[in-house]
């Protein structure tokens, strides 16, 4: 449910206090046992006296589980709905990428991030199987807790799998919610089972078989996802899930949760506490439905455990709010695997005899449910042997930080090419062997690798001359990297320019930008930390900078009349200002008047007779006005207005 620290906030550790009496009243229910120390780590099928419920007299009265209204089968569309669309794609290491998918129901793009099999380079035809990895309670909006809180990226990189991971959904429980969730459009199940697959069966190679698997609150979504589209997933797994959300008590400790983690109005969700909505989204109400899937489901005892800090209280770890919710999930999940051995589903419950509600124990559970994840989808669970060969192997030799080979050696556009955990090799009689790593690797990634414009490495990763960033060369191109900057490709006519001026030690200092390419008009425009660079087949590569590049985007850049730049900054004598020319005119500045377009025409023309910014115009002080007769700009000393085509200074 939440995902606490051993630091945990005040509030976090009220929330935990919650969870004792909660505990026991489940316990007196009858509807589970409590756990113990010696718990066995898969429980023997209950005696139907340990499965039958018994009602509460107190809080949100336990349903019937006979009465319970139905959860539907759904079924995934072949196609993307529409407006679902794939809005930008942001690689984060050779074989992690983030995509932000525009979601009608979400009303907003969603970021999700995919980790690829360790094949996906030397099989690009190739389809996978893929998991649905979803977080907890406290979901962060920049990246999945999964990829910052464990090592999980370096067990998936030798699998083929691809891994999915929806990055947010604070609290959300990845449903549908009924109402507002402070402010956002919460419809997460549509946006993860109507809109996402299509695309990424369509766009990145994703396949026919599927699981699902979460954490503490992503562990009860697994389940109700794995309910309601039987079809899609033939694996689902929970670690440490909340798998009765109806049972005694249970409502309100879900309301205490969602309010401790940001806030959230649990009737928000799923409507009034217990009502039927709540009952739909129960996992022990709809076990049923899960005959023929795999099953794996895991909690501890919340007792101190081998990634615990003791307490000096028997068994009682310091993290008391994971001790309090691993207990609560201990017994949900224990209530859940009965119902469904009862309902004929085959369960791999693993209840360990220690641990608490925190990251590490949902690591080892992920690493222990693969090969059941690997047999359900089609995998074969052993990793191919791999070594490298030739140039490259010598590479490998000389660089031990690259880890170990992911594949063996595989053609690609020009040579040859071998992966290792943290990076890259390729080689061609013409270029050599060459390593390409980290953030410069996922560069390479985005720019198409092998197969895009920069062509093979020509070189390994090498110190800039600063000492503050580093660089690969390529056959057309180079990628530079520093630790503010972020790792771009500079490439073309920018970078001739770029070089010729000292690349990163000069005015313009490290790229700031990957070059983009201009959809409307010819041309592309690369950001560097000293100014922005536009380039056109006509014009080549100038420099717009300062006050002036503010006014030039905010008339609408090369977009607008004022076309591509056709001259870098031109500084002026008059009162220290600065100027460029564009295509369709000018941008003056002066550091009294600040930047001002003064388009190609009639009020351009009238200026220059008076000598420009030298005369006793001096600099324009206000844009270029349209009035209805014809149009008006304002200057230091006076103002030019047009009017039937004539113009006149005043």
């Amino acid at each position: 449910m939440a995902t606490p620290s051993a630091h945990a906030s005040p509030r976090s550790r009220w929330a935990s206090l919650l969870a004792a009496p909660l505990v026991a009243s489940v316990v007196g229910s009858g509807l589970v046992l409590p756990p113990v120390a010696a718990a066995q780590e898969t429980p023997t099928r209950p005696s139907p006296s340990q499965s039958g419920p018994t009602q509460s007299a107190t809080a949100t009265p336990a349903p019937d589980a006979a009465t319970a209204p139905d959860a539907p089968s759904l079924r995934v569309p072949s196609a993307p709905p529409s407006g679902v669309r794939l809005d930008k794609v942001e690689w984060k290491s050779a074989n992690r990428v983030a995509l932000w998918v525009q979601s009608p129901a979400m009303e907003q793009a969603v970021q999700v991030q995919l980790m690829l099999p360790a094949r996906w380079n030397a099989e690009p035809e190739r389809r996978y199987p893929s998991l649905l990895l979803l977080d907890g309670l406290r979901a962060r909006d920049d990246a999945s807790g999964w990829t910052l809180e464990t090592k999980i990226s370096q067990f998936f990189d030798a699998k083929n799998a691809i891994v999915i991971l929806p990055v947010g959904g604070e609290s959300s429980f990845y449903t549908d919610w009924v109402s507002d969730a402070k402010g956002d459009a919460y419809q997460w199940e549509t946006f993860l089972m109507q809109e996402l697959p299509p695309l990424l069966a369509r766009d990145w190679r994703v396949g026919e078989k599927h699981g699902v698997a979460g954490l503490s609150m992503g562990g009860t979504a697994a389940m109700m996802l794995a309910q309601r589209y039987p079809e899609h997933f033939q694996f689902a797994a929970s670690y440490s899930g909340f798998l009765d959300t109806t049972s005694f008590g249970m409502p309100e400790a879900i309301k205490v949760a969602m309010q401790d983690a940001g806030g959230y109005p649990a009737e928000n969700m799923w409507g009034p506490l217990g009502s039927e909505r709540w009952q739909e989204q129960d996992p022990k109400l709809h076990t049923e439905k899960m005959r023929g899937q795999s099953v794996y489901v895991s909690a501890g005892s919340g007792n101190t455990g081998p990634w615990d800090q003791p307490s000096g209280l028997p068994d009682i770890p310091t993290n008391f709010p994971g001790y309090g919710l691993e207990l609560l999930s201990r017994m949900t999940t224990q209530t859940f695997v009965n119902k469904a051995r009862a309902a004929g589903v085959e369960v791999t419950a693993n209840f360990r005899p220690s641990g608490t509600h925190t990251w590490p124990y949902w690591q080892f559970e992920m690493t222990q449910a693969w090969p059941q994840f690997a047999t359900a989808v089609g995998i074969e669970n052993v990793e191919q042997p791999c070594a490298a060969e030739g140039e490259i192997a010598r590479v490998a030799e000389r660089q031990p930080g690259l880890g170990p080979c992911l594949t063996g050696e595989y053609d690609v556009r020009g040579g040859k090419a071998t992966d290792f955990r943290f990076g890259r090799v390729f080689w061609s009689q013409q270029t050599g062997a060459h390593s390409v790593l980290g953030a410069i690797g996922a560069a390479y990634q985005a720019e198409g690798g092998p197969d895009g414009v920069l062509g093979l490495p020509t070189s390994g990763e090498t110190t800039t001359p600063d000492g503050r960033g580093r660089f690969s060369t390529f056959q057309n191109g180079v990628i530079y990297w520093s630790p503010t900057t972020g790792a771009h490709a500079v490439r073309g006519g920018i970078r001739a320019m770029w070089a010729e001026r000292g690349a990163e030690r000069g005015e313009l200092g490290y790229p700031t930008t990957d070059e983009i390419t201009n959809p409307n008009k010819p041309g592309v425009v690369q950001g560097f930390q000293g100014g922005t660079v536009y380039w056109s087949e006509e014009t080549g590569p100038k420099v717009v900078e300062g006050d002036i590049l503010k006014a030039y985007r905010e008339a609408g850049a090369e977009n607008s009349e004022l076309g591509y730049p056709v001259t870098d900054e031109i500084a002026l004598d008059t009162r220290r200002g600065a100027f460029s020319r564009f295509q369709g005119g000018a941008i003056y500045w002066s550091p009294r008047t600040g930047a001002h377009v003064v388009p190609r025409g009639p009020v351009f023309d009238a200026w220059g007779t008076v000598d420009y910014e030298r005369g006793r115009l001096g600099y324009p002080t206000g844009p270029l006005r349209n009035t209805r007769d014809g149009q008006v700009m304002e200057f230091e000393g006076g103002r030019i207005t047009v009017s039937g085509g004539r113009a006149e200074i005043s």
